[in-house]
């Protein structure tokens, strides 16, 4: 059984056909679509839809990390639609948008379910022009100012109670031509109670930086840190709940 879920705001029920075939395509290495790739667990695949949806897209499958994941790589156990990791995602970023914050905004995914098992892709708006902050930093510094930009982003995520479980750097991007950062990732991620996690959210995302100073010499010192965090403890009042 195959479960389709379309952002109506992006897919025209004209494209609905489309978008299900590339959702089903497992390689896209000859395809004319084809924009490039990265690799991680799996290969996440950037293809060119601007004809057809205004926008071109991300498509990722789901895989498992960490030792269980080289035993049973792709599949989850299923307990209801929205439980589901494609679901799940696709809802936060749905909501994340409403709320106005730079993320990519979700256009469809697929959830095959065999058994009491599932498997999933989800299909999300490309950010055009955007490097992974490890990457820009290689070889560019950021100002002050926008280091206080990156700051107020976590800040504003924080107000909403959203919990990043993996920010790093290489989950925020960066589109020099515009000077606006993104985040993106939000596998596993949702809402949490409280404010005890923020800290340890932000040690994360420090310990990422320390990770790629040494790693790839990118341009970071802990005076930049400390004009992220002057963004972060800025003050602010959520209209949008």
């Amino acid at each position: 059984m195959i479960f389709y879920h379309f952002n109506a705001d992006l897919v025209p029920n004209s494209q609905l056909e489309t978008v299900k075939s590339l959702l089903n395509c497992k390689n896209f290495v000859n395809s004319d679509r084809l924009l490039g790739s990265s690799k991680g667990r799996g290969i996440t695949w950037f293809l060119n839809t601007q004809t057809e949806l205004d926008v071109n897209v991300v498509l990722r499958h789901y895989y498992r990390g960490g030792l269980f994941g080289k035993l049973v790589k792709d599949q989850y156990f299923f307990n209801g639609l929205e439980n589901t990791r494609a679901f799940q995602e696709f809802s936060l970023l749905a909501k994340l948008c409403e709320w106005n914050l730079p993320v990519p905004r979700p256009i469809a995914l697929k959830v095959k379910k065999t058994c009491c098992w599932y498997q999933a892709d989800i299909m999300l708006e490309k950010i055009e022009g955007a490097q992974d902050l490890s990457k820009f930093l290689q070889t560019n510094s950021l100002t002050d100012e926008q280091y206080q930009q990156i700051g107020k982003l976590i800040r504003q995520l924080h107000d909403h109670q959203v919990h990043h479980s993996d920010l790093n750097i290489h989950n925020i991007l960066f589109v020099p031509t515009s000077g606006q950062f993104f985040l993106i990732d939000f596998d596993k991620c949702g809402t949490s109670t409280g404010d005890n996690w923020k800290s340890e959210n932000l040690a994360r995302l420090l310990r990422s930086f320390i990770k790629e100073q040494g790693r790839l010499n990118i341009q970071f010192n802990e005076q930049n840190w400390q004009w992220l965090l002057n963004g972060y403890h800025q003050q602010y009042h959520i209209t949008n709940t």
